[in-house]
């Protein structure tokens, strides 16, 4: 079981390295758009881009610690 502290850790890891991700991102996603003109379909791909990687992020977190033995 996973203690206060660990799950502390785990959701400002999580969300520190999420913020870092996007902004990354960010700059490979958004120069594909047409920023002016984005259109729902855009916003949608946008979406969906974060979405799969905010997934893969947080799976991967929660995979290392379960690894670590702290989940």
């Amino acid at each position: 079981m996973q203690t206060k502290k660990q799950s502390f850790i785990e959701s400002s890891l999580n969300t520190a390295s999420g913020f870092a991700i996007a902004w990354g991102l960010a700059l490979f996603v958004i120069p594909m758009y047409d920023s002016a003109n984005l259109q729902s379909k855009d916003a949608l791909e946008i979406t969906l881009i974060y979405t799969a990687v905010s997934i893969i992020r947080s799976y991967l977190w929660r995979r290392f610690f379960t690894s670590k033995g702290q989940s």
